[in-house]
């Protein structure tokens, strides 16, 4: 259904708020018919199957093997149990391979001990279900060059997202796409230099209009945590991306055209407003 080798699926592009049309925050690299998943937001199995209906065959259930994690909030990592079991109820047969900060190997094995009665009926009870499709590699990675296949060469940088210690962004390379997601962060020299000259670039934005809404306190945190549309005009006119996508948006009661045109009077490259199941 989708032409290019190379397409970036939005999973997920909500944020904590608990919105029915927008699932927590997960990005789909597709690239030649093998998938890599970016956070595992609530809802994040059931937005891949539903990207697989819709033509993006990459994305079917048991396909769901590799995953980078941009930090340990909740909303970027409430899927983390689905993702490990659901594939496996339903077919995976071989561990789940995840990349992510510091403190992803301590989740892992928490969630593990959690579902351990689960996994034990299924394994030995009349399911027979396969010993391997549970298991999870729990990669914890640094900066730099963290995987590479014959499809696609990912590297993480560092980011800064408030009180975190460890925030990454990350960069996907593949034959015919550069693609780059921010992740949840202030702006940050890291996005401009990993995301120069990028096809896509994937950024969090908040509206810079509609924080005057929020109170006090609530504006101090979000400066200190995320990137309003200012600041990512301002960013994309130093990387100049081919195609600036927004999600994990917080409009703040600011309308979706209106969150794009602040961004656009400072920005004339093209840039669009993510919804989850978008393909680019």
């Amino acid at each position: 259904m989708y032409s290019r080798a190379t397409q970036v699926v939005l999973l997920g592009t909500g944020n904590p708020n608990a919105d029915p049309w927008r699932s927590g925050p997960a990005v789909a690299i597709v690239a030649n018919g093998t998938s890599y998943l970016v956070d595992f937001g609530p809802g994040v199995v059931r937005r891949a199957v539903a990207a697989e209906m819709k033509g993006v065959k990459a994305l079917a259930v048991e396909n769901l093997r590799r995953a980078f994690l941009t930090h340990l909030h909740s909303d970027h990592t409430a899927g983390y149990a689905d993702l490990i079991l659901t594939p496996w109820v339903l077919g995976r047969c071989e561990p789940l391979e995840v990349y992510g900060p510091p403190g992803l190997r301590h989740m892992t094995e928490h969630i593990l001990k959690a579902y351990d009665e689960d996994i034990q009926v299924r394994i030995h009870g009349l399911e027979h279900a396969d010993p391997n499709g549970y298991k999870v590699n729990a990669h914890e990675i640094k900066p730099g060059l963290v995987y590479k296949d014959d499809n696609v060469k990912v590297r993480a940088f560092r980011v800064a997202h408030g009180s975190w210690r460890h925030a990454y962004g990350y960069r996907f390379e593949a034959a015919d796409r550069t693609i780059v997601i921010s992740g949840d962060t202030v702006p940050h020299p890291n996005i401009i230099k990993h995301g120069r000259g990028c096809d896509v670039l994937v950024h969090e934005v908040f509206s810079e209009s509609g924080l005057g809404r929020r109170t006090k306190s609530w504006q101090a945190y979000h400066r200190r945590f995320h990137t309003s549309t200012v600041a990512l005009a301002r960013i994309a006119k130093k990387t100049q991306p081919r195609l600036l996508v927004l999600y994990h948006q917080l409009f703040f009661g600011t309308r979706e055209d209106e969150l794009v045109r602040e961004i656009q009077r400072l920005y004339d490259g093209p840039v669009v407003s993510g919804h989850d199941l978008d393909v680019y």
